[in-house]
């Protein structure tokens, strides 16, 4: 299970390396994993920031395998989007910086456990998207109400209920990510970026980020329980399971919307 995350520390600055090949896909065992290590980060005084990125050069993350939802199961689906609600939001509330090393393809959870980061900063090759409408599920993981957060309505319209899927540039250009980086540099850029932020008081730090998240926190905690009801709620469809199906047999899914 521990293989799933590595976790290193580099003096004030942990580092959590997603390591799940071929493409890094989030599993119940590594998202209960996500979350005990940052609670446990949050409990060392000495770790100011974290970084986020993942193994191997082309993905970053593509979410979860669709093959845990291919036979419609609730059950499944409600323990699935519990444990990814509970491991991107105590991510979200790392009391220091959080940053995402975007090394490549981040899909889905992919790009969630991204959206759940103080800071992105995305190489040059990396695509980001979040398909879950392409194959009959939807974003369970404060993908609706964080993406919205930082790119605006309209965009947030164009990437979920369009299926859009960005570059670097774009996402840079609407405020997905911060900063773009060339092929291979995102580590090394985070990992400048989280010693920068050592350099500030951690106290201060945790303060800061409290008042600059609360303006949010109003509408985003009654959403986010609700984001997950409706995610299991779409098990009821026939157009999760063609969806989900229909992607595993890498075919055109043939929706009923029922």
């Amino acid at each position: 299970m521990t293989d799933l995350l590595k976790l290193t520390k580099h003096d004030h600055t942990a580092l959590i390396t997603i390591a799940n090949p071929p493409a890094n896909t989030w599993t119940a065992q590594s998202l209960t994993l996500l979350r005990d290590m940052v609670r446990e980060l949050n409990a060392d005084k000495n770790i100011y920031a974290l970084v986020i990125t993942g193994e191997g050069e082309k993905f970053f993350s593509a979410g979860a395998d669709l093959n845990v939802f291919a036979d419609g199961d609730k059950g499944v689906a409600s323990d699935m989007s519990r444990i990814f609600g509970e491991a991107f939001e105590t991510l979200a509330n790392f009391r220091g910086v959080s940053i995402a090393a975007i090394n490549g393809y981040a899909m889905g959870g992919g790009l969630e456990v991204a959206l759940a980061c103080d800071v992105r900063i995305a190489e040059e090759q990396a695509q980001m998207a979040l398909p879950e409408a392409s194959v009959g599920l939807l974003p369970c993981a404060g993908g609706t109400q964080n993406l919205s957060l930082l790119v605006g309505e309209g965009w947030a319209k164009r990437m979920i209920l369009c299926g859009e899927r960005l570059k670097a540039d774009k996402a840079l250009q609407i405020g997905l990510v911060e900063e773009v980086v060339e092929k291979g540099g995102s580590l090394a850029a985070a990992m400048a970026l989280a010693e920068k932020a050592a350099k500030q008081s951690p106290s201060s730090v945790a303060a800061c980020k409290s008042l600059i998240q609360m303006g949010r926190s109003g509408h985003i905690n009654a959403a986010l329980p609700l984001e997950r009801e409706m995610f299991v709620a779409l098990f009821d469809t026939l157009d999760q399971k063609e969806g989900v199906n229909a992607f595993l047999a890498k075919r055109a899914p043939n929706w009923v919307n029922g």
